[in-house]
């Protein structure tokens, strides 16, 4: 329902914090970490398209329903309205507020499901980082604002927020699960870290956690 300046936030705090490097390498008398090149950027360009995905499956939702979707602003923040009368067509206005979170839900089952070349690669870890970073937003911080998906989708159905909320954070966790699981996304959530000299390494988990 909306495009806000708050997935500039889920940016700044998933990117850092989820997403490590792809592995380690250790020179004479400091830590250097071996990445692709351009990793940061594609993995920030991943994140981008995943939420410019969820914006455009709102969009096309609306004219495939006939809507007539507008932006505006909400408080100050950038929206797109549907054209959908919630009153009258709640079905129409669900479809359209659920999109969103559809398609990247989608997008992350296809990375995770679709053999492809370069499987785990910073790009996809990107976009697996947004779809999963914002159906945890909505199923939290994001849940109960006036424009917010999950409050019409509660609005719009028969589903409560914390019913929406269960789905969308719940398919998230899984998602995550599987993450784990799999060796083409090794140090998704963390990457370690070694010192010379040292028989002891730690983790970088957003900030650095340093061995004594």
């Amino acid at each position: 329902m909306r495009f806000a300046p708050k997935h500039l936030i889920l940016l700044s705090l998933v990117l850092p914090a989820a997403l490590g490097a792809q592995r380690s390498h250790l020179q004479t008398d400091s830590v250097t970490q071996i990445r692709p090149p351009h990793y940061w950027r594609n993995v920030s360009l991943g994140f981008i398209s995943s939420i410019l995905a969820h914006e455009a499956g709102h969009i096309v939702t609306a004219y495939a329903v006939g809507g007539h979707p507008t932006f505006g602003f909400n408080d100050g923040r950038p929206t797109i309205y549907s054209g959908i009368d919630a009153q009258t067509d709640p079905h129409k206005q669900f479809l359209f507020s659920s999109a969103g979170l559809n398609v990247q839900a989608v997008m992350d089952e296809l990375v995770l499901d679709v053999p492809h070349p370069g499987k785990g690669g910073s790009f996809e870890r990107g976009i697996l980082a947004g779809g999963i970073a914002t159906a945890y937003f909505y199923a939290t911080l994001g849940r109960n604002a006036s424009v917010s998906d999950i409050t019409f989708m509660a609005e719009t159905s028969s589903l409560s927020k914390t019913q929406a909320s269960l789905i969308y954070a719940g398919l998230a966790t899984v998602q995550m699960f599987r993450i784990s699981l799999d060796h083409h996304y090794a140090n998704f959530f963390m990457r370690p870290w070694s010192q010379p000299g040292k028989d002891k390494g730690g983790m970088n988990l957003g900030v650095a956690i340093l061995p004594d």
